[in-house]
């Protein structure tokens, strides 16, 4: 049975469990079923982080590659990223370009994982 592409972009259901803060949800007790649950990944496991922004960087800001690549040898990068984007007037573009990574990166993702998306 497909599952709505929107449920896997939004996740669906979430529940968080840390074992900093122990469970801020109540978990189901068959959390553990992998036929019923799985685990979204987040933007770090798909790839999205910093390569994401150097592609971007690469190719519509050209001539501040560098300073990407300096704001992001350092904590707080996406704050300043989003302000150099700010001021060159790209930032809508960033939003559609991460948007559009995202979206095919979880599509590939979920054809990994044999999770039959409808739209």
């Amino acid at each position: 049975m497909p599952v709505s592409f929107k449920d896997v972009l939004l996740a669906g259901t979430l529940y968080w469990n840390s074992e900093f803060t122990g469970d801020l949800d109540e978990l189901p007790d068959d959390i553990d079923d992998s036929d019923k649950y799985v685990q979204i990944p987040d933007k770090k496991e798909l790839a999205l982080g910093k390569p994401l922004v150097l592609d971007f960087a690469r190719q519509f800001l050209p001539d501040n590659v560098g300073d990407v690549q300096e704001i992001f040898s350092k904590r707080g990068a996406y704050a300043r990223f989003k302000d150099l984007l700010q001021r060159r007037g790209a930032l809508d573009r960033w939003y559609a370009f991460e948007a559009n990574a995202e979206e095919r990166a979880l599509r590939t993702w979920c054809d990994h994982n044999s999770i039959e998306v409808g739209d």
